[in-house]
């Protein structure tokens, strides 16, 4: 029996992992690229397989149709966008997820890019490689309003940190949990409201068919010229160009991207702006998560197959 791993930091830090694997008698095939899996990547590897633990690498229906025994996909990760959940249900194929994993790395990250972006941290960084001492002036975090959407695992973590930092926050979620925010001192209100009285705004939201493009240029341009936006969910939620515009305008104080439709971006204006602070798809990258991403991936799959 065979399975897929396509995640790059898979057993990078546990490697019994692997072993686990082949303890329970299966053949693993490694992602061997050091990049990200393509379609015609993941249909060339995955022909044989019962199983895949996979990462932000395509799941869709050509993909699935190259894999006719495929009985379980792990993701390593809770973002399940990568994949065709229709199509796997008319085939059969379990799909599970590492929920609660990476939520304190990404909601350290999230604050992260939040105090770079504010306190321009990179550039003042990069004068000073320069020999520049001169003085920058920034924002502050401490006390301002942080809008939340997508009060989940992730939000939720995000919101303990913002605590530390006496800010005010407001959350947007579909699904809401009126006793966490009275125990925790936060507001749910719509999203409009959100985006207009945020100080820092954070996204959060899973990607879905419904919501692709939640925050379009309508919802972009509510936001205060002072105010920051940190997106270390998907990309696909915002306009991605409209964004980009309101940066290069000087509309809003500035951003923090982790995450963006294509990666990289294809647009070199990303890459000449000072306002904004770009990650690669990392804020979940830590040893810790990645550990326990690993170890829940596995034990998933290897119940999905039965083997455990």
């Amino acid at each position: 029996m065979q399975v897929l791993v396509t995640p790059r930091s898979f057993g990078k830090h546990n490697p019994q992992l692997f072993d686990t694997l082949t303890r329970a008698g299966l053949e693993v095939i490694r992602n061997d690229t050091g990049a990200i899996l393509s379609q015609d990547a993941m249909i060339a590897k995955i022909k044989d397989c019962q199983g895949v633990i996979v990462g932000v690498d395509p799941l869709n229906k050509k993909v699935l149709d190259a894999a006719p025994k495929l009985q379980a996909i792990a993701k390593y990760g809770v973002g399940l966008d990568n994949i065709d959940l229709e199509e796997c249900a008319k085939r059969k194929i379990k799909v599970s997820r590492t929920v609660g994993a990476n939520s304190n790395a990404v909601a350290d990250y999230a604050l992260g890019l939040m105090l770079a972006v504010a306190r321009k941290i990179p550039l003042i960084n990069a004068k000073c490689h320069q020999k520049d001492w001169g003085k920058i002036t920034s924002l502050d975090l401490y006390g301002k309003t942080l809008g939340i959407i997508g009060l989940g695992a992730v939000g939720k973590c995000v919101a303990k940190r913002a605590q530390g930092f006496s800010m005010n926050i407001l959350a947007y979620d579909v699904y809401q949990d009126p006793d966490y925010a009275k125990e925790n001192n936060l507001t749910y209100t719509d999203l409009d409201t959100l985006l207009k009285t945020s100080d820092f705004i954070t996204l959060h939201a899973q990607l879905t068919v419904d919501n692709h493009h939640m925050l379009d240029a309508a919802k972009l341009a509510l936001m205060k010229k002072t105010a920051i936006f940190i997106n270390t969910a998907r990309g696909d939620l915002v306009d991605e160009n409209a964004l980009l515009d309101l940066l290069k305008a000087g509309s809003i104080y500035g951003a923090g991207l982790d995450v963006f439709s294509a990666e990289p971006p294809q647009d070199p204006a990303w890459y000449t702006l000072d306002n904004v602070v770009l990650g690669s798809h990392c804020s979940s990258s830590t040893i810790g998560a990645t550990e326990t991403m690993g170890e829940l991936a596995t034990n998933n799959l290897l119940r999905d197959l039965n083997l455990i």
